[in-house]
């Protein structure tokens, strides 16, 4: 299945968005098909939140959307894409350092080892960092000067759990999708390497535009992910080339941490930033950066200095 948030009359709105592009209300089409179920669609938190039961519900109404039979529950068309998650109620979880290549381009561009870790590097981004499909990543001029890009394919929460084995990871995860880890590397560097402040800044984690349930993706760890500005290339990878696996990732997280539906891990970046770039390559007023995953589709964005 794919779900979204849009916005309809200014309101946020959950969606399944059906194999011809149009989209159901989920919970106006939950009152026709199952009325009296115990389904909650007010936010796509809440959704997720259901857990089995709803998951289940979600599938019969995906269906009958499929066959046509809920066509009063379709929200006009040109609704706008919200990111699925518009609030997330906590900070979005990050990984740095996953990909060998990005790895190594990195210490060709810093003249210094850098090496993989033993552990997975974790750091977060804050909930107002979140935009929404085709908004604005903005460059604030009198903060920095060198504002880069890193696509991510992001793991969405279903399952609660603390110390989960990586054996049963996969049964925590909802589903998939596209993020923008957006970096003032120079705000990154200023304050002594650390990530958070550089990779923090309002507008600096675009994301969606849809979630893809995991039943839906054949196998997460081998999808291509590439990023393009203004239609060129800069960044062509796989998942299968993390150097930490979603299991990995989620049993090393959650290890004494609980994670709770709706929480958002994105899993690293590969090479082809612009800092690495000879010469480096920051974003600029006016860029167009679109972001791919197969299975999942696009995250484009407009680069809009203040």
């Amino acid at each position: 299945m794919r779900l979204a948030t849009v916005s309809v009359d200014g309101n946020a709105v959950c969606v399944a968005v059906l194999s011809d592009g149009s989209k159901l209300d989920i919970a106006r089409a939950a009152q026709t098909l199952l009325p009296g179920a115990a389904i909650d669609a007010s936010s796509m938190q809440k959704l997720i939140g259901g857990g089995s039961d709803t998951l289940e519900a979600l599938k019969n109404i995906v269906s009958a959307g499929e066959a046509g039979d809920l066509k009063d529950a379709l929200v006009p068309n040109g609704a706008a894409f919200l990111a699925p998650i518009p609030h997330p109620r906590k900070n979005v979880f990050c990984v740095g350092r996953n990909y060998a290549e990005h790895i190594a381009e990195g210490e060709r561009a810093q003249k210094q080892k850098i090496g993989i870790t033993d552990h997975p590097v974790f750091f977060t981004k804050p909930p107002t960092s979140v935009v929404a499909p085709e908004e604005d990543i903005l460059i604030f001029q009198s903060v920095s000067e060198s504002i880069d890009y890193e696509v991510e394919l992001a793991v969405v929460i279903g399952k609660p759990g603390r110390n989960i084995n990586k054996a049963d990871a996969f049964d925590h995860v909802f589903g998939y999708t596209i993020l923008n880890d957006i970096t003032a590397r120079d705000i990154q560097r200023r304050h002594g390497g650390q990530y958070f402040k550089g990779k923090g800044l309002d507008g600096s984690c675009p994301m969606g535009p849809i979630i893809v349930t995991a039943d839906t993706i054949s196998d997460p760890q081998a999808l291509s992910i590439g990023l393009t500005v203004n239609g060129e290339q800069r960044q062509d990878g796989k998942t299968s080339d993390m150097i930490f696996d979603i299991p990995t990732l989620i049993a090393s997280l959650s290890e004494g941490l609980t994670l709770e539906a709706g929480d958002v891990i994105a899993t690293g970046t590969p090479s082809g930033v612009g800092y690495a770039m000879e010469p480096p390559q920051f974003l600029k007023n006016g860029d167009v950066v679109v972001c791919e995953v197969s299975e999942i589709g696009t995250l484009r964005n407009t680069v809009r200095a203040v």
